[in-house]
């Protein structure tokens, strides 16, 4: 069973057993369910799309970790102007495992 969900923002292709990276950090503690109402389309081979959701669909995910991403750094840099600027960013990230996909 396939699924395509959205959740922070963007959309996921998921199955069962998969692992996903949200970089987001959500509102659950490490080892709670999670329950996923936004899913955009489920089935085997042939997908079963919503408008924009199909109703009655749910994707039941337990979260694995919450931590922080590897840092991403930027640079930015004006020649012959005495001008540079390095600032550095660590994205917060959920480790969610996917359980369950139901129709």
């Amino acid at each position: 069973m396939k699924a395509i969900i959205k959740m922070a923002g963007k959309q996921y292709i998921v199955k069962e057993t998969d692992t996903i990276i949200i970089e987001k950090d959500l509102d659950v503690a490490v080892g709670e369910k999670v329950e996923i109402n936004e899913v955009l389309a489920v089935g085997l081979d042939n997908l079963k799309f919503g408008n924009p959701f199909v109703k009655g669909a749910k994707v039941t995910g337990e979260v694995l970790k919450k931590c922080k991403d590897d840092k991403v750094v930027v640079s930015k840099f004006k020649k012959r102007k005495r001008y540079h600027r390095t600032r550095g960013h660590r994205q917060d990230i959920t480790e969610i495992k996917i359980i369950k996909i139901e129709q």
